[in-house]
């Protein structure tokens, strides 16, 4: 497992952090999410097979941006 911060765009309420924290906890073995609004972040532990375009995918479906660096 290894902690993983990403920004995310594109989100305006509590409603967004729901959407987004639902969509990365139903990834395969994706644990301890926190979604910030204040700072467009979110902070989770992930295995490592998962890669950063299925995390993002994910986050996009739920019809967020992810910043990518």
């Amino acid at each position: 497992m290894s902690k993983t911060t990403i920004k995310i765009s594109g989100m305006s309420c509590e409603h967004c952090v729901r959407r987004v924290t639902e969509a990365l906890s139903k990834l395969p073995g994706v644990k301890n999410v926190q979604v910030d609004l204040s700072s467009g972040t979110a902070i989770f532990e992930k295995p490592e097979n998962l890669s950063f375009e299925e995390i993002a995918r994910a986050i996009e479906e739920a019809g967020y941006r992810v910043e990518r660096a």
